[in-house]
């Protein structure tokens, strides 16, 4: 009995086991959907995408618009990849669907989004202007607000456009040759860019005489006293061959009407602008400059003439591919620019009356010894390929007074070993010299000098340069007189001026100024009467080393004393 009763009960204990094992797996699996996301969007042209779907039990797709499809549209269990198809969507505004997905009681949404289509179309994609300019009209069709990028300063949108009109002023096409610019409308992922193309102005034109009386010499009697803007327009840096250029790269503020307004206010009516052109290149087989730099250029010219100013312009430094290299090797490639920028710059401002004044070169050398015949023939040649490229071009510029340099801008040299260059046919009266004047070196430019007095009330000090006194100044301009000036040929003193020590203190500081004002009434004096044309060299920077007069930014005097040393000469 014993046996039999625990058998018994093992016997109900496995059957209740077996029973409940057989019910679990005979039920319904628990049911699972997942959808990879929830919300795709297409192109307005239409496209393909995917999602996934995974699932333990049969499912379904079904979408609320014709547009966007799907395949497969049923499916079992596992995960499977959805091909989304929507179609073009030709209308502008956006559109939606919904797919639904369904397994068992479950479901999941997944949107749809399609951009619109967006319409931007214009009246003509090109245009043909001539050279003079004017009024440029666009028809603009678009399914909303659009923006208009120009990326040329001499194209400019005009008062009066409006949504469907777009009105452009076209700026006279002053540059050599034609220009292209272009406009662009932009909608959402939408553009379409219109092209205009500029005649261009011809090399030459019939020679023009107004506001060209004056010969080289009357013209000079007329610029009473100059200026620099020195390190501005000329500020360009050079790395492995790649030329960088930006009117205030080297610390100089840009320069504004205020200065120029600042500098004739102080009694100067020449302004000498030192130019560099090679960092504003843009095809270097043509060396054809951006039309951007000749109108900043035209723009400080401006501000010179409209106050009634006397401008000369120049290539200065410029990297130093012509001032460096006046050698036979070089000649051919150098002159071959020369030609090709001066042609571009003359052509530009040829309109403008003898106020303005083009100067070939700068300080073109080997180095700083005496030049051999090699170095003397070829920076003379510079100069013929400058007056031949100016002369070329006809206008105003038949008849402009230009300037010409002796080797390295020395007085010595240009004694001993300057050539004038020869001029067009029938002109022999429009050509200039011009020389530089910075002794003695020790005063004027050089750093870390303990040569900081000037003059005959500091003779003998230890601090004043044993030469390059007054009777040397008096030498200098008196060789440039008869060999220059008694000839009907008037000599610019280009650049001249010492840097000022305001390191300097007490005794020194007072003496030094006082030789430093001593030296700049002294210098145009004797300019003024060998009939030498002074301009100060102003590099902008006041502080100590600097030969800064005027505060760049205001257009107020820094140095008003230094200014009146210069200016009383010519009260």
């Amino acid at each position: 009995m014993r046996k039999f009763g625990f058998g018994l009960i093992g016997f109900f204990y496995l059957a209740t086991l077996c029973f409940a094992s057989c019910s679990k797996d005979n039920s319904e699996p628990e049911a699972e959907l997942v959808v990879s996301t929830n919300q795709l969007t297409f192109f307005k042209d239409g496209e393909t995408k995917f999602f996934h779907v995974k699932s333990n039990i049969p499912w379904t797709i079904s979408s609320t618009e014709t547009w966007c499809t799907v395949t497969p549209a049923i499916g079992s269990k596992g995960t499977v990849k959805i091909e989304v198809t929507v179609l073009t969507n030709a209308t502008t505004t956006p559109r939606t669907a919904t797919l639904t997905v369904t397994a068992g009681s479950l479901s999941e949404h997944l949107n749809i989004t399609q951009d619109e289509s967006i319409l931007l179309t214009v009246s003509e994609d090109k245009f043909n202007v001539e050279l003079i300019g004017g009024e440029l009209t666009i028809q603009v069709q678009s399914s909303g607000t659009y923006e208009v990028n120009i990326d040329d300063e001499w194209i400019i949108q005009a008062s009066g456009s409006n949504a469907t009109t777009q009105k452009f002023d076209i700026a006279t096409n002053l540059a050599l040759g034609e220009r292209t610019g272009t406009i662009t409308f932009s909608l959402g992922y939408v553009s379409t860019t219109v092209t205009v193309t500029q005649e261009g102005q011809p090399l030459t034109i019939p020679a023009d005489n107004t506001g060209m009386s004056s010969n080289a010499v009357a013209l000079a009697a007329k610029m009473k006293v100059g200026w620099n803007l020195g390190n501005t327009l000329e500020a360009t840096s050079v790395n492995n061959g790649v030329y960088s250029a930006n009117e205030t790269l080297w610390g100089n503020p840009k320069t504004t009407k205020t200065l120029i307004d600042g500098i004739k206010a102080a009694g100067f009516n020449a302004i000498r602008l030192p130019c560099a052109w090679s960092g504003y290149i843009d095809n270097v087989e043509t060396h054809h400059i951006k039309d951007s730099w000749l109108a900043r250029v035209k723009e400080v010219i401006d501000y010179c003439v409209d106050n009634d100013m006397y401008v000369i312009i120049n290539i200065h430094w410029d990297g130093g591919w012509l001032e460096n290299n006046p050698l036979y090797s070089q000649q051919g490639s150098i002159n071959e620019k020369q030609k090709a920028l001066w042609e571009q710059i003359a052509v530009y401002f040829r309109g403008y009356d003898e106020h303005l004044l083009f100067a070939g070169t700068n300080e073109v050398h080997f180095d700083y010894n005496t030049p051999t015949a090699e170095h003397v023939d070829v920076q003379q040649s510079f100069n013929q390929t400058f007056v031949d490229a100016v002369r070329s071009t006809g206008g105003k510029n038949a008849t402009r007074n230009l300037v010409v340099q002796a080797y390295n801008t020395n007085i010595t040299f240009a004694k001993n070993l300057m050539t004038m260059p020869d001029d067009a046919a029938g002109i022999t009266d429009r050509l200039m010299v011009e020389v530089h004047f910075y002794d003695p070196y020790e005063f004027t430019l050089q750093e870390g000098s303990t040569k900081y007095l000037w003059g005959a009330d500091f003779a003998g000090s230890p601090n004043t340069p044993t030469w390059g006194q007054e009777a040397w100044v008096d030498e200098a301009f008196g060789i440039m007189k008869t060999e220059f000036v008694d000839n009907d040929i008037p000599v610019i003193l280009g650049e001249y001026g010492p840097m000022f020590r305001s390191s300097l203190t007490g005794t020194a500081l007072t003496n030094h100024t006082q030789s430093r004002n001593h030296y700049l009434n002294y210098i145009n004096k004797a300019a003024k009467e060998n009939g030498l044309i002074t301009f100060y060299w102003d590099s902008g920077y006041t502080g100590d080393g600097g030969s800064g007069l005027f505060n760049r930014a205001s257009g107020q005097p820094f140095y008003p004393d230094a200014i009146e040393a210069i200016i009383s000469v010519f009260d």
